[in-house]
């Protein structure tokens, strides 16, 4: 029995991250809009034809996008606020204005919102429903389009697009109107889709609900039925297009007897994340409808064991038949890289245990064919010891006790020793960390890494750049300062470089958002620090002023959420590890004169799993110790800083509080600031700093703007607890829009201590 198979999404990017300099290009005005199509053009055809190659059955179609699948899918709607279409450019150009907001003599528009993609780090861009919003299928049809040029190159594809009912639980409401007053006019929309699709020649269509896999209220399964209910049947009856519903991120436990009785023409379930989805197969299946069964890992990068996925196989075929079943991947591989034959300096040794985007095509092709040279070969691989513990680490972890996550004196306590200490005025101003990256920066990180620079003139150069910093700040009128992070490429493989038991690669791009791009680093083994991180740079740059100059670290639960993890121990053990090592840094730096130390979770939301019931059991529960284990051995009168981002904190704000940090700044303005209800709600003890201006963007915000957010915050606020700082950190920005978003962050500030001192 030879399985077919399929594909739910495939990298975009490019090798070579061809689609982010093109889109970057663009932008500057450097090349037209059609030679930034003609890139993308080319990089779908790559995928396409990689997978024909590889003999994948349902190869998929639309999950190309220029920035985000969701925000395309608002676009394919017409479900685009007028602010944007009203500044009168080409769609591209305003969907580049909703995805990242514009500044210019057409006007001045925010972004929309961006959050996090479910459990992963991909962002997507929020869709905004008000009550004038008309949902039509619009008549530049871009799942149309790209079906129609994947047909072109000979090659049949299943066209894929955010489904209905993901689409309306992800969108914001402005007005009167939710969910399901839009709910007749998709069902229109996406019946007049397939149809389109149907005519062209498509033979199926792919609804992704990954929504489906969360916690479901009866409201909410209602409108998933009235939904597909009158969806199916309108499909039906104008075409013979067949319909698959895509999950993925988890199992459809809340919503499974409805799936099921819905009459899809294929259902495609995850078996890596979905740990019920077994559970859920063999209590019934529907007949004659075909199974696509996610068994290989979209979002990790280590190789599969061919015998325990036969052994899944077998435990699925006692349930759905054989020639019902097709094997896939677990979700989109645009959460992985494209291809371990990019990596030339990793040993073979190492490499031989790794399966990007490409190397997962091959898997799939050899558990369909159940290739018997290729599963001896797996055998091989996964009977050999890949990596030993060490003994320090080992050690250190079997020795810690309920003391080293318990910082004293309690926060109340070190709260009033820090104020007497810092004598900080009202609504202390700061930033989140980096500042710009420009292009002599990255040039002599890359001079130095190829050994063009000595040390020596590499030390020297940063720095210049760290007084020049200081210098800036200073002028500005900023209250704690940071040295800029001239030093550092990424705030994950900048410490994984500096610590044991992390490996790294050359060319394993993934996107996070947009053309933002990420090189997550690989935990091979045990983790620990080989000598001080950051002592160094934060020393010097204490030393060219007087005000307090924040030591900058990143947390141990985002290290471990933004690298590729082990897949031989858990999750928590890696946590700790690196928790253990970062103490270490935080403890040198308190020692060499540091007195603010901030030491960023911005990823601590990601892996908090997407059922309730499992939040403090399979996470929090060791997510929070973790980085209590950071810093709880620092002195009183060391305050300590974190910071979190581009995620929904509401939910968890009392366990943030319990990460017994002494300030925590948020990301909240693309979030039109509605973390403040939940702060208040929970009386949030923390000092605070909501983002007030949204730093993802080129547009400078005015004082007024600025002035009117800290109004707002005020009210949900005490004034004694209140930051002023951006949303996150100013790498990717330039020196000209960060100097004059600064002034007015500060000249804000000023204008309210004047209020409160009158």
């Amino acid at each position: 029995m030879t399985y077919r198979t399929s594909v739910t999404g495939f990298p975009r990017i490019g090798r070579n991250r061809e689609l982010k300099f093109a889109s970057e290009k663009f932008f500057k005005g450097e090349i037209t809009e059609e030679e930034l199509k003609k890139t993308a053009a080319s990089l779908r055809s790559y995928g396409w034809k990689k997978q024909q190659e590889a003999g994948i059955t349902f190869i998929p179609s639309n999950d190309f996008s220029f920035y985000d699948n969701v925000l395309d899918t608002a676009f394919l709607l017409n479900a685009v606020p007028q602010r944007y279409t009203s500044l009168g450019f080409s769609d591209l150009e305003t969907y580049f204005a909703a995805a990242h907001g514009y500044q210019g003599t057409a006007g001045d528009v925010k972004a929309l919102p961006m959050k996090k993609w479910f459990n992963t780090n991909y962002h997507y861009i929020v869709p905004e429903l008000s009550d004038d919003t008309q949902i039509a299928l619009s008549k530049d049809n871009k799942v149309l389009c790209e079906y129609n040029e994947a047909k072109a190159l000979g090659i049949q594809t299943v066209p894929s697009v955010t489904g209905p009912y993901t689409f309306l639980r992800l969108s914001s409401f402005t007005g009167t109107k939710k969910a399901e007053n839009f709910a007749g006019a998709a069902v229109n929309a996406f019946a007049d889709l397939a149809l389109s699709l149907s005519k062209a020649g498509a033979q199926w269509i792919s609804f992704a609900e990954p929504a489906l896999v969360l916690d479901l209220s009866e409201g909410e399964k209602s409108l998933f039925n009235s939904i597909y209910t009158k969806l199916l049947s309108k499909i039906r009856e104008a075409s013979k297009i067949k319909t698959i519903l895509q999950t993925y991120f988890g199992d459809v436990r809340d919503a499974y007897r409805e799936i099921c009785s819905a009459g899809f023409d294929g259902i495609a379930l995850d078996f890596v994340e979905g740990k019920k989805s077994l559970e859920l197969i063999e209590s019934g299946f529907p007949k004659d409808t075909l199974l696509f069964a996610g068994i290989i890992n979209g979002k990790n990068i280590w190789r599969a064991d061919y015998s325990k996925k036969s052994a899944l196989l077998s435990k699925i075929a006692e349930s759905v038949p054989e020639e019902n079943t097709v094997i896939s991947t677990s979700c989109s591989l645009l959460h992985v890289p494209y291809t371990t034959a990019s990596e030339e300096k990793l040993a073979e040794g190492i490499k031989k245990h790794f399966a990007f985007a490409e190397e997962k095509l091959t898997e799939l092709h050899d558990l369909s064919a159940q290739d018997r040279s290729a599963f001896e070969k797996n055998r091989k691989l996964f009977e050999t010891e890949r990596v030993f513990k060490t003994a320090g680490v080992q050690k250190a972890l079997s020795s810690l006790s309920v003391d080293d996550f318990e910082r004293k004196p309690d926060f109340f306590e070190r709260e009033k020793i820090q104020h007497k200490a810092f004598k900080l005025p009202l609504f202390p101003t700061t930033t989140i960390g980096s500042f710009p990256q420009t292009q002599d920066v990255r040039a002599n990180r890359a001079s130095y890494r190829k050994g063009d620079l000595s040390k020596e003139q590499y030390v020297a150069f940063n720095q210049k750049k760290i007084t020049e910093c200081i210098k800036l700040q200073e002028e500005l009128g900023l209250d704690v300062l940071v040295h800029g992070e001239f030093e550092r490429n990424d705030m994950v493989e900048y410490f994984g470089s500096q610590l044991y038991g992390y490996i790294f690669t050359q060319n394993a791009w993934v996107q996070s958002y947009g053309t933002r791009c990420v090189k997550p680093p690989v935990i091979w083994s045990d983790v620990s620090r080989k000598e001080p991180m950051t002592v160094e740079w934060s020393v010097y740059a204490q030393k060219q002023t007087d005000k307090i100059v924040k030591g900058m670290l990143t947390g141990p639960v985002t290290i471990l959420n933004w690298s590729f993890p082990r897949e031989d121990i858990s999750l928590k053990e890696q946590a700790l590890q690196i928790a253990l090592a970062i103490r270490e840094e935080v403890l040198d730096l308190e020692k060499n004169g540091i007195k603010i130390i901030q030491i960023d979770e911005a990823a601590l939301r990601e892996k908090l799993p997407l059922r309730r019931s499992d939040w403090h059991t399979e996470y929090l529960d060791w997510a929070i110790p973790a980085f209590r284990l950071v810093h709880a051995k620092v002195k009183p009168e060391t305050q300590i800083h974190t910071h979190m981002c581009y995620s929904e904190f509401n939910d968890i704000i009392r366990d943030i509080d319990a990460m017994d940090a002494d300030v925590i700044t948020f990301e909240a303005s693309r979030a039109d600031l509605k973390i403040l209800d939940a702060l208040k709600k929970a009386d949030f003890r923390t000092e605070t700093g909501p983002g007030v201006y949204d730093i993802h963007s080129a547009r400078v915000p005015s004082v007024e703007e600025i002035s009117a957010a800290l109004e707002k915050m005020l009210a949900k606020i005490p004034k004694e607890k209140l930051w002023v700082n951006p949303d996150c950190g100013l790498k990717t920005r330039g020196n000209e829009e960060t100097r004059a978003s600064l002034k007015n962050l500060v000249e804000a500030a000023g204008k309210l201590r004047e209020k409160f001192s009158a």
